[in-house]
Parts: C-alpha cells; structure tokens; sequence
C-alpha cells in the first residue's frame, strides 16, 4: 500500500481572512487534476460563507507551484485534438476559480512558482513575492503554447511589450524584478511573504465588506468574458502543441535536465 498523501488544499480561518494553502509537497504543488479539484472545492465552500472577506492564497513546503504537472502534459500527447482542448478548458477553470471570489484575494509567493503556477499567482487581485523566487512563464521552452489564462493575465500585470517578453522567451526572473515590473506588489524576504500577505488581506478585511465586494465587482476584478475568450484561444493553441514532436522534445529536456533542441515539428 502506497503512503502517498493525497494533494490537498488547507484551510485556515484566521477572523474573516481565509488561508488557502495548496499542498503536494513531494511535487512542489505540480498543477495536477487533484490539486486543482481541491482549491475548486475550497473555493465553493468560501463562496458560501458570508463571513469571509479577503483570501490568501500560498503553497506548502517552501514552494507555490512548480508548474503543470508534466505526466500529465505526456499523457495529453496521445489524446484526440478535442479531447485534449476540453481537457485543458476545464483543468484552467479549476484553479481560476479563485478570480471568482467575490471578496478580494492575494497571493503569497515563496519559493517557485513556475508556468500554470505563476498564472494562478496572477489571478489574485494582489500578489506579494519571496525576493529571490523563482519565476517564469515558461511554456514555450516546453514547447507548448502558453496556457492559464497567461496570454491575458500577464499583458494586463506588466503591460503587451513585457509580456510578450517573458511568454515569447519563457526566461526566468526572480520576485525583485517581479515587483519592478509590476506583476507583485512587493517582494520581501522569504520569512515575511504570509505575514505581509496576510496583513494585507487583514487590512481589506476591516474595510466596509459591502464597497470592497462593489468595488472587485464592477472595477478591479478580472473581466471574466475577456479571459474566457483568452482560455478558448489557449485551450486550442495547446491542443495543436500535445501533437508536435516539440512538446515530447520539450518535456524529455525537463526530465532530463537539459536545453531542449525543438525542430519545428
């Protein structure tokens, strides 16, 4: 019998502060299937509780997410184009289910979070960053198109020029440029990212709940219709990458620790 625990995602009251800790510590929190049904399940409870103001969200183990879960991504390789690009629709909605919080949430960053993990990072109407993290949109060195919702999220954090940037090469950065650029509000030593997340959340949390919930509503929340449309464009740009041989290239230099060598195919 397997001693494996299961991926989960904590929950901790803390007065009307909800904490929601992504945990799959053997995988750095790897976006997988589980994990993402157990923050979509977190999410509905806390969508229900009228006593919840402000949500942070971080991961467990001295990670946020090491990214998409790459058995996953070789799995998907043998899948029907349709297959893969519904597969992918609702893998997105599971974890960007947290943009649909009606009460404002931030994002506590320490250690990586790469690819679909920075993406659900992105999500939250605020981010605070470990100043050495690990950060990176780094889908294309996969050789897989760029999913998450990552075409729309991080153009409207860092502005078109810098985004195109960092999705076009995959590079990677840490949580100091991060911040400069716009994507984090603040990069802080690893030791204070949750006690700085969780003093912001506290601060939204004493506010007037009905004008905080007004104002993520009708002002500073994601425009849902326009990231839609960005996951349909992405859910189909990567449905055509599951059937390159780049993406087999791609996903065989990261096992293997290596730079990839893409043809084009």
């Amino acid at each position: 019998m397997s001693n494996q625990v299961a991926p989960a995602v904590g929950l901790e009251m803390r007065g009307s502060v909800a904490l929601l800790t992504l945990d799959d510590r053997p995988r750095k929190n790897a976006m997988s299937e589980a994990l993402g049904d157990a923050l979509q399940a977190r999410v509905r409870a806390l969508e229900s509780d009228p006593t919840v103001r402000a949500v942070v969200l971080t991961g467990a183990g001295g990670a946020f997410s090491a990214g998409g879960d790459l058995a996953m991504l070789e799995r998907l390789r043998s899948a029907t184009r349709q297959e893969s690009r519904l597969f992918m629709l609702s893998f997105y909605r599971r974890y960007l289910s947290i943009a649909r919080l009606q009460v404002p949430t931030v994002s506590a960053i320490e250690g990586p979070a790469i690819g679909a993990g920075l993406c659900v990072a992105m999500a939250c109407d605020l981010c605070v960053v470990d100043q050495d993290a690990k950060l990176a949109l780094n889908f294309v060195q996969l050789g897989l198109h760029p999913g998450m919702g990552a075409t729309h999220l991080t153009p409207l954090r860092v502005g078109p020029q810098r985004a195109a940037e960092l999705l076009l090469t995959g590079r990677r950065f840490d949580g100091r440029e991060a911040a400069r650029l716009g994507l984090a509000l603040e990069a802080v030593p690893a030791a204070e990212v949750l006690p700085r997340a969780l003093a912001l959340a506290e601060q939204i949390a004493a506010a007037a709940p009905l004008a905080v919930r007004a104002l993520k509503a009708r002002s500073l929340g994601l425009d849902p219709e326009a990231l839609e449309r960005a996951l349909e464009r992405e859910a189909e740009g990567q449905s055509e990458s599951y059937a390159s041989r780049d993406l087999g290239e791609g996903l065989a230099a990261a096992q293997g620790r290596r730079t990839a060598v893409f043809t084009g195919s």
